[in-house]
């Protein structure tokens, strides 16, 4: 085990120095955003599926630029506090994507990334007796939840403050194939801002 653990740290270093002979820029950010989608359409139902929509979603990201302007990103966000799901229910979303970014240079300041990728949503239910029955014995679930995959296009634009610490306000569009299994849209639009640092900087 000793010699797989300094094996594994090995290869690390030697990735680690190879991608940062490679790369121009990395940028660590944090931030928040908010998510709208439309409302449900139908209005026959008796509990139609709700709109995911509103809510503060604290939200983190890792991007790689490389020298010819091209690069990827990781990044993942999820609702701080849970919502109620058509009145009766608890639930917290999360979303995470990886992308494929173009940035680009606007001005001396300003910087712009465009960004398409794919990732998933996945939706947490608190549901501590829905499932169950406890006075017979039964195991009561404390949750359950439901994964969708997702295609991300977004945008941001990085104005630097000073030096390497910029803000970056930011859109993103979700589409989440079969997401109106359990919300009212397929479409999600999630804007918000960030504040993060550049290792280095085109």
């Amino acid at each position: 085990m000793r010699k797989l653990a300094l094996l594994a740290s090995a290869c690390t270093l030697v990735v680690s120095a190879s991608l940062a002979r490679a790369q121009q820029q990395i940028d660590i950010a944090v931030g928040a955003s908010r998510l709208y989608s439309p409302k449900p359409l139908n209005s026959s139902l008796a509990f139609p599926p709700p709109a995911l929509t509103g809510g503060i979603y604290p939200q983190g990201s890792v991007q790689v630029i490389f020298s010819n302007h091209f690069g990827f990103n990781v990044e993942g966000t999820y609702r701080y506090n849970d919502d109620v799901y058509n009145g009766f229910q608890r639930f917290r979303p999360t979303f995470y994507e990886a992308n494929a970014v173009y940035a680009s240079r606007v001005t001396n300041r300003i910087r712009g990334d465009a960004m398409v990728g794919i990732g998933g949503e996945t939706v947490l239910f608190y549901n501590q007796y829905g499932s169950c029955n406890p006075i017979y014995g039964g195991t009561c679930r404390p949750n359950a939840n439901s994964t969708h995959f997702l295609i991300d296009v977004g945008g941001d634009l990085r104005y630097y403050l000073h030096g390497r610490l910029f803000v970056r306000p930011e859109v993103h569009y979700y589409h989440i194939p079969n997401n109106t299994s359990i919300f009212s849209s397929n479409n999600i639009l999630r804007y918000g801002a960030s504040i993060g640092f550049s290792f280095s900087r085109q």
